[in-house]
């Protein structure tokens, strides 16, 4: 199956980056509770490693759960600077177990790759130094989205399935 126009994929995969970047990192700072629903529902790759994958500042993390957790818990209140993204379509056509491929290439069954790079601050706003961050994170449509379509979907339209943040000098 042919997947969509290179313009399409262009079109879609940064309009679906944009919104993502806005509404991740504001929920970084401030709605901590929700951000287990960014992830895609835990599954395995065919080796048997679990996804979503996510690996925070070197440390592997369970699940989505877990990275909710750290962050409620364990880590101070943090301010985000994004200062650039960037994205790249990696499959056009990303398919999953019980999910059949969208036709007419909309777009809407790729993966996405985002690059992300920018500050961050840890602790009270003028106490916390300013550090570098580099984080680069692969999004999948959301599958219950996908499936239930028409009137009153709610949700996000992509989720985490793969992310590496790290902190930089």
């Amino acid at each position: 199956m042919a997947g969509p126009s290179a313009d399409v994929g262009t079109k879609v995969s940064t309009e679906a980056v944009e919104r993502f970047v806005e509404s991740y990192y504001a929920a970084l700072q401030s709605s901590r509770a929700t951000l287990s629903s960014f992830y895609s529902p835990p599954s395995a790759m065919p080796d048997g490693k679990p996804l979503p994958a996510i690996v925070f500042n070197g440390n592997i993390l369970s699940d989505a759960a877990a990275f909710q957790v750290m962050f409620e818990k364990q880590m101070p209140p943090a301010h985000y600077e994004v200062q650039s993204y960037d994205c790249h379509v990696l499959n056009p056509n990303h398919t999953a177990v019980g999910f059949e491929a969208s036709s007419g290439g909309s777009g809407k069954n790729m993966t996405i790759l985002l690059m992300v790079s920018g500050y961050v601050k840890f602790g009270e706003l003028r106490e916390a130094a300013m550090r570098g961050f580099s984080e680069t994170i692969m999004l999948v449509p959301n599958l219950d989205l996908t499936i239930t379509k028409g009137r009153g979907r709610r949700g996000k339209e992509w989720l985490i399935q793969s992310q590496n943040f790290r902190l930089v000098v």
